[in-house]
């Protein structure tokens, strides 16, 4: 049996009344339509959402895009991120132009599997349907719906529902999971507020896992947000994953603040842009050549921009065309590289063509220049776009984890690598290799890590380096980590006191509650002396208010009011000063000392009086000598 996914999305496609919303309530029995006006009208305006509980217990997301010509933008939006179309033709009709429109945007958007579906047969004869079915079929051929399944029904009547179901699930079987452990990527299709728990933004989530708490930021305007609320299907969840519908309710944004088309990502990894290298392509039924600098409605995800083409090795591009360029937008948006895009005419508006996105971030080119486009040709397709993709994909890697992954040599690979950090693709850190963008986010990262740890932990000097690292992907060596901790030490972003790591002016400032404990803990190891006794017997004997002990501890450990031996045993700094004394004075006149003479000389029982030589061994004060200590390196005072 196939494996269940609950991240799948199904769209609808299809020219205006042939049912698509009809068919989405006789599949899901909800009402997509939202507005007056659509109701009125009995057309989509909006984009429509339901879920869909397949027989198999499964359940898809589906989102019902707008057939009207004047509503292909927010249908843009929709099918941008759909892993499985259903293509809805009315019967009585056939294959009508928005159908084609929307079959070429698909296309163009790489969608994998669909489905035909026959809508309104109740109202033909079978005979004609035979027709219909025959002429869609011609109407498909080269595209990703030829050779899919048709499925005859009736929204109406509730006739082939079943049928097309079935279909749906072993459709769902066939597709491949989205990248759940990838940086996060929502492109929003709704915003909205509600009263007494703020923004709410909606979308379908690319890549990632979004957990409640979770750090984002909402792009172009490179604004955090924290994440309070995560909602799939109207249900609050812990986590959403990729492939699924969310509604997030995010602290720190006001609902003017989203404009249409933002993005919810990984902060600091993704960064806005208003110029982007792309493979172009132009329909073979465009209405006429696509010259230099012309003006095209350019969409991605949710966004849509104006763009100008700069064609970089022609003045014109002809119908069927593949080409590189440049397209330069009036207004920033996310873009990540192979993202897919689509281009409709400046005027009238149709669709003319679309292709994926190279590079995100680059210089302006200058025309004709042979090394321009044959750096674009291999980071496209040529061995360093290849490497570069596999990096990303592992986060952060080794020679040897290339070469394993690439089936490359390893000398190709250093060379390669090292040409993709000249050429600020990727950065080195020690023996490891990442993505610029991956390194960029995590230098943002760390001081936000580390006050969040002051945020949540008040009483602490800092976080243990361990813990910090902890917080960043795993594949992230110790080293590498080492490198970027020390580079933040150096702008001054963060300090590190001996294995502990703070922001510049973070001071713990324990409240009246935490100074009582702290001085009823401190004071009952200063009563006990050199006859204390261990941890959790001293604890047994304090009323520590249900507290845990252990920041209290820490922190007077740190402030060297106790001295913590091992995790059992802990002395006041006061009497460990003195048998420190003790322990110089005797080695003054004498070249050995066994245990029982420690002990007798300051009067502890036999545990502290062990636990306090294997400190001073720790610390190379002292070294043992079978059942004796010898003096090794004391301190002078």
């Amino acid at each position: 049996m196939a494996e269940v996914r609950e991240q799948i999305i199904i769209g609808t496609a299809g020219h205006v009344d042939h049912g698509k919303t009809a068919l989405i309530r006789a599949l899901t029995g909800i009402e997509t339509d939202r507005l007056g006006e659509e109701k009125e009208r009995g057309i989509s305006i909006k984009l429509g959402f339901a879920p869909l509980k397949l027989p198999d217990g499964q359940i898809a997301g589906v989102i019902d895009v707008p057939g009207h010509e004047k509503f292909i933008p927010q249908m843009l939006a929709g099918v941008a991120s759909i892993d499985l179309v259903l293509m809805v033709v009315d019967a009585n009709e056939g294959i009508m132009p928005q159908s084609r429109e929307h079959l070429q945007i698909m296309q163009l958007l790489e969608v994998k599997r669909g489905i035909l579906v026959l809508n309104k047969c109740d109202l033909v004869e079978p005979d004609w349907l035979d027709i219909v079915e025959e002429e869609i079929r011609e109407q498909v051929e080269g595209t990703f719906l030829e050779g899919a399944p048709c499925c005859r029904v009736s929204a109406l009547t509730g006739e082939g529902i079943p049928e097309l179901l079935k279909t749906i699930t072993e459709q769902m079987e066939k597709l491949n999971a989205r990248d759940s452990s990838g940086p996060v990527r929502l492109p929003v299709d709704r915003c909205f507020s509600i009263s007494g728990f703020g923004t709410v933004i909606t979308g379908t989530l690319l890549s990632g896992t979004v957990h409640v708490g979770d750090n984002l930021e909402l792009l172009p305007g490179m604004i955090p947000a924290r994440v309070r609320d995560v909602q799939v299907h109207g249900e609050s969840v812990s986590a959403a994953y990729a492939g699924q519908r969310v509604a997030l309710n995010l602290s720190g944004i006001a609902k003017d603040q989203v404009p249409s088309g933002s993005v919810v990502g990984t902060s600091g990894l993704f960064r806005a842009t208003q110029r982007i290298d792309v493979r172009l392509k132009l329909l073979k039924n465009a209405p006429k050549p696509l010259k230099f600098r012309d003006p095209v409605h350019f969409y991605l995800g949710t966004a849509r921009a104006v763009g100008e083409v700069a064609l970089l090795d022609r003045d014109e591009m002809k119908q069927g065309d593949e080409v590189l360029a440049q397209i330069h937008l009036d207004r920033p948006l996310m873009a990540h590289r192979q993202d897919l895009f689509i281009i409709r005419s400046y005027s009238p508006m149709t669709t003319i063509g679309g292709g994926h996105v190279i590079d995100s971030e680059p210089v302006k080119h200058r025309r004709f220049r042979k090394d321009v486009l044959q750096r674009l040709e291999e980071l496209e397709s040529g061995e360093q776009g290849f490497w570069l993709q596999k990096l990303d994909d592992l986060t952060c890697a080794r020679l040897r984890d290339m070469e394993r992954q690439t089936g490359s040599s390893r000398e190709q690979l250093r060379e390669g690598l090292e040409r993709m950090v000249a050429d600020g693709w990727a950065v080195q850190l020690a023996d490891q290799y990442a993505v610029v963008e991956k390194v960029r986010s995590w230098k943002q990262q760390l001081p936000e890590l580390v006050a969040s740890y002051h945020a949540d932990n008040p009483l602490l000097h800092g976080i243990p380096r361990a813990t910090l690292k902890g917080k960043l992907p795993d594949a992230l060596a110790t080293k590498g980590f080492e490198i970027l901790l020390q580079e933040a030490v150096d702008a001054g972003q963060l300090v590190v006191r001996g294995d502990l790591v703070a922001t510049p002016d973070w001071k713990p400032e324990p409240n009246e509650k935490q100074q009582r404990l702290l001085d009823r803990l401190e004071n009952a190891f200063k009563k006990g002396g050199m006859q204390v006794k261990n941890r959790n017997e001293t604890l047994e004997k304090l009323d520590l208010e249900g507290y845990d002990p252990d920041p209290l501890f820490l922190w007077l450990t740190v402030e060297k009011r106790l001295i913590r031996l091992n995790p059992e045993s802990y002395i006041h700094s006061s009497f460990y000063k003195d048998a420190l004394e003790k322990l110089r004075a005797h080695f003054s006149n004498n070249e050995k000392l066994t245990l029982a003479e420690f002990r007798d000389l300051i009067g502890s029982n036999r545990k502290l009086t062990q636990g306090l030589l294997e400190h001073f061994d720790g610390c190379k004060y002292t070294r043992r000598a079978g059942d004796e200590r010898v003096a090794w390196d004391l301190p002078k005072n």
